[in-house]
């Protein structure tokens, strides 16, 4: 008859459905059905805790998250200056402080220098040390009819070694890692500079839109004077019985659609404001008085010929820039792959030292050649100094490959090169084209203020002198509001534009219309 099973092992049968239900009991923490809220336990100060849902018991809140109070906190504010309205590069120099795209560049350029470093590491020697200690012991006893013996055995030691590792010759390879990596340096400074070229970019763009979005505010309550002063104007009309009610009721509307306009433009002008803090990295909730633009000139001579832009700037661009350092990387990294066909010369050297002893202790001796107690005890010091070279023979096709592999992104590095050349030429025309274009609203967009603004000035008084009719002034001064809007987001656009072929030239290193090297504060420029 065979033996049943072990009760050891039918305990871990029984065992095995229960451990299985583990990864099943997790269920519970997740929301009881599709179509019922869940309610999350929560700490004392509202934090979420990973568990089963609260009891029935809570309060249901529906489909609203419990807020965590420890959370409910405002990043700190930027040092602003109550008492100083800042310009364009005050801003600037504001949102490279605190805009976390550039320290994301910086530390994106630190840690790429890091690792040339690292790759610098290999012309030196690979020293190790190692230290190892160990202890066994054993007990044994034996018997034979009339005679019993039994024994301790141990045995105790250690090891220490020094090993260096240092490749001599490698032709070529490691040279060839470190240009790539010193490649991958440059290219992540010039993503460095290019970030804060877009943040310079970005801030003004925002700065002017909220500039323009202030001139329209401006506009709107001068509008609204202008509205009420033919409302005024309708009135006294209608006073001295020259004027009708009909006029005064268009008067009144125009003065209520002046109002309602200028509300919407102050709202938009508020937009405009969060906009630019969001564009400088600042929380909305920040307070700072800022400059106007109205006195930066606008010149013809900032749209300079087109070919001769083109010809400074592709050069300088850093797109461009980087695509020829990740171009002469790719080069550098397909130099590397041909250096693993070649063999490596290299020179080891090991030096170790250990101790040990055996020591046995038995019973007292049967035969009279027997010890009872033996002893050993060893000591070895020993250097080894090694020089060789190794060639690969077999791998599978593995060097080929990535040597294939080195050529095709060198093959689409300098594609990537030829393609960002390609790309500038074409932003820097429509760049050039935009300036020049809204360089050319803005002249004609004065010339039409001003003749609006001659025209409602002289409807206006003639209304008052008794001619002409309250239809015709609110027509001008509808005009007249058009043509002030029209002029300031010709001037918007044209700052923009500007603002916009710097950028594309890889020009845009310090506020527009300010001399380079002039911003002080943080940024790294």
């Amino acid at each position: 008859m065979s033996p049943g099973p072990k009760p050891s092992l039918l305990l871990a049968l029984a065992l095995v459905p229960g451990l299985a239900g583990c990864a099943a009991s997790r269920l519970d923490h997740a929301p009881d059905a599709p179509d019922r809220p869940w309610r999350p336990a929560t700490s004392a100060t509202g934090e979420i805790l990973p568990g089963p849902p609260a009891d029935a018991t809570a309060p249901d809140e529906g489909y609203v998250l419990p807020a965590n109070r420890t959370l409910a906190t405002l990043p700190e504010p930027p040092r602003i200056d109550p008492a100083k309205t800042y310009g364009l590069a005050d801003l600037i120099d504001l949102a490279e402080a605190h805009n976390p795209e550039t320290r994301i560049a910086w530390n994106a350029a630190r840690d790429t220098a890091l690792a040339a470093g690292i790759a610098r590491s290999t012309y030196l020697p690979r020293l190790t040390a190692t230290a190892l200690g160990g202890y066994q012991a054993a007990h044994g006893h034996g018997s034979t009819p009339g005679i019993g013996a039994s024994g301790d055995d141990s045995f105790s030691g250690t090891v220490s070694a020094l090993s260096l590792q240092w490749l001599l010759f490698d032709f070529g390879q490691r040279k060839a890692i470190i240009e790539s990596v010193d490649q991958a340096t440059i290219v992540a400074n010039i993503g460095f500079t290019a970030a804060h070229q877009r943040l310079i970019h970005a801030v003004s763009l925002a700065f002017y839109a909220y500039s323009a979005a202030r001139a329209r505010s401006d506009n709107a309550t001068r509008s609204l004077d202008d509205a009420r002063a033919v409302q005024a104007a309708a009135q006294a009309r209608f006073d001295r019985g020259i004027g009708t009610v009909i006029e005064v009721a268009q008067a009144k509307q125009a003065t209520a659609q002046a109002h309602l306009a200028q509300v919407q433009a102050a709202g938009l002008t508020q937009d405009a404001y969060v906009g630019l803090l969001a564009a400088m990295g600042l929380p909305p909730l920040a307070r700072i008085a800022i400059a106007d633009a109205d006195g930066r000139n606008l010149s013809p001579a900032l749209a300079n010929d087109v070919e001769k832009i083109i010809t400074e700037a592709i050069g300088r661009r850093p797109d461009i820039l980087a695509a020829y350092s990740s171009l002469k990387a790719s080069i550098a990294n397909e130099s590397a792959a041909k250096a693993e066909f070649l063999p490596k010369f290299f020179v080891s050297a090991n030096a170790a030292y250990s101790t040990g002893d055996l020591s046995i202790t038995g019973v007292p001796a049967i035969g009279p050649d027997q010890s009872p107690t033996l002893n050993v005890s060893n000591r070895r010091l020993g250097a080894t100094i090694l020089g060789g070279v190794t060639f690969p023979l077999f791998d599978g096709g593995r060097r080929q490959a990535a040597l294939d592999q080195a050529r095709t992104r060198t093959d689409t590095a300098r594609l990537a090169l030829d393609r960002a050349k390609d790309d500038a030429v074409r932003e820097i025309v429509m760049a050039n084209n935009a300036l020049r274009t809204s360089l050319a609203a803005h002249e004609a967009a004065g010339e039409l203020r001003s003749s609006a603004q001659t025209t409602f000035d002289a409807m206006l008084a003639a209304y008052r002198s008794g001619v002409g009719s309250a239809t015709e002034v609110l027509i001008a001064e509808r005009q007249l509001l058009e043509a002030r809007t029209v002029l300031s987001d010709a001037r918007s656009a044209a700052l923009s534009a500007a603002a916009s072929l710097a950028l594309a030239t890889g020009a845009l290193g310090t506020a527009p219309g300010r001399p380079p090297g002039s911003l002080a504060g943080p940024g790294g420029r």
